[in-house]
């Protein structure tokens, strides 16, 4: 199952950027939380507890106890898009999507590979193309991570989404054909690395034909 956070929220009632410029001079941040079926409502948070939350989970698969003041019981809830500041790494704005038992949401979880491949052992180089797998499951299912078992991966072997053991309940919303993980061959690296070398050669060439360039006008 995912794991569970608790973030506090209060009830918002200012709008627009002023209100907002407030709030985060305040040192709070202003959000939003609705879902199927539920009125949209604006609150704030902590900053500083925001942060420390966006931290230490992994906020796709994370099922927030919204704890807004004022109310029983905390609503369930997934974080559905988190705004930045331009150019500092401040939390702007939050958008969390309120949850119930038996609803099929959309989300993404982490891709875990375990096990010890034979080809990597043999010299081969792991290649972990997705690291994330978007799903659809009940909000009560959300597994914390996918494993993804390379214990019997030789060289040249790959690993697809149709392959992948998810667990019950859990459907899959990426394409079967594509590849999680491959065992490549450490020729086939080297040469990888070969080819992103030749295009910065190509550009070191530049300046010699531009100075020949600027030549031709003395030679008139």
């Amino acid at each position: 199952m995912g794991t569970s956070a608790i973030l506090k929220a209060e009830p918002r009632s200012g709008r627009g950027k002023g209100a907002s410029r407030k709030l985060r001079a305040a040192g709070r941040v202003p959000a939003v939380i609705y879902g199927y079926g539920e009125e949209t409502r604006s609150l704030s948070v902590d900053a500083h507890e925001l942060s420390r939350l966006l931290a230490r989970v992994h906020i796709e698969n994370t099922i927030l106890d919204v704890d807004i003041a004022g109310e029983r019981a905390p609503l369930k809830a997934l974080v559905r898009e988190i705004q930045r500041h331009a150019y500092r790494d401040d939390v702007v704005h939050l958008d969390l999507y309120q949850i119930h038992a038996g609803e099929r949401i959309t989300l993404s979880v982490p891709l875990r590979l375990v096990g010890a491949a034979p080809g990597v052992k043999a010299g081969g180089i792991i290649q972990h193309a997705l690291t994330e797998l978007e799903i659809r499951c009940s909000a009560d299912q959300i597994p914390t991570s996918i494993e993804v078992d390379i214990s019997g991966m030789e060289v040249g072997d790959t690993v697809h989404v149709s392959e992948l053991v998810l667990p019950e309940g859990v459907e899959s919303l990426a394409p079967p054909e594509r590849s999680v993980c491959s065992v490549l061959p450490p020729t086939v690296v080297k040469a990888e690395e070969e080819e992103a070398v030749e295009p910065e050669a190509a550009v070191e060439a530049e300046p010699e034909v531009i100075s020949r360039r600027k030549e031709e006008p003395e030679d008139e």
